[in-house]
């Protein structure tokens, strides 16, 4: 039985929605504020989290933060009445796999838990697999974009949609500048007035996950008045003439 931690902190949605999950055949724990919710995600062994936003003590984008920054890589669906784009955003750079603004379907909600679950079981079964599709090698990283997954030697990260999305756009326009603009509605389906200073966040963070220098970033470098561009490819060398 899969096992769903619901960070709500309206009694009345809350048992709507654990009424409804465990209907589908779900094991549903519910805390009703971060506090709470971080506790219970430091003890572990949950299959999905479905989260709250606005709520007392440290909010939904915090308790995301916060297990990601320590490797929990548990699906998270964020609930929120925040619904602007800039508020997704804002949740998808905070670690979110999936966002759901108030006031919701429920037959969709289910159907968002339901997928990332399954999208979970096909990662770790692809995982164990002896051969995984690599979408690129940059400087020592194999990047596993169809699994959501980062490695170098022997240290694996899970990278979120989001953070695939950007890498993998950046991949494939390997050498050209692409603008910010370009990566709010082509890679990410947001409106192109949406508040671009978390794209800043993304690029930091790709850079530390590839090893490039923070202060003087080769791989991933920014091109004044244009955005950001994954370097070429460097071509063996002839040796010495």
């Amino acid at each position: 039985m899969k096992h769903i931690l619901l960070v709500e902190d309206e009694d009345h949605l809350a048992d709507g929605l654990r009424f409804n999950l465990e209907a589908e055949g779900y094991l549903v724990s519910r805390v009703s504020d971060g506090t709470a919710a971080d506790e219970a995600l430091r003890k572990g062994g949950f299959d999905a989290v479905v989260l709250d936003v606005m709520m007392p003590g440290a909010d939904g984008f915090e308790v995301a933060a916060a297990m990601r920054s320590r490797g929990d890589y548990s699906p998270v669906l964020m609930l929120t009445a925040l619904g602007r784009p800039e508020d997704v955003l804002r949740g998808f750079e905070a670690g979110a796999d999936d966002y759901l603004a108030k006031p919701f379907d429920l037959g969709v909600l289910l159907a968002r838990v339901s997928g990332l679950i399954r999208r979970r079981e096909w990662t770790a079964a692809e995982a164990a697999a002896p051969e995984r599709p690599i979408a690129a090698v940059i400087n020592g990283r194999k990047i596993d974009l169809e699994n959501l997954r980062l490695t170098a030697g022997d240290t694996v990260r899970d990278l979120t949609q989001m953070e695939a999305g950007l890498l993998g756009y950046l991949i494939e326009n390997r050498g050209r500048a692409v603008s910010r603009k370009e990566i709010l509605t082509d890679v990410w389906g947001l409106s192109e007035e949406t508040d671009t200073r978390a794209i800043d966040n993304f690029i930091v963070r790709l850079r530390r996950y590839l090893g490039d220098d923070p202060t003087s970033p080769e791989i991933v470098e920014t091109v004044r008045g244009k955005g950001y561009r994954l370097a070429a490819e460097k071509q063996p060398s002839d040796g010495p003439r």
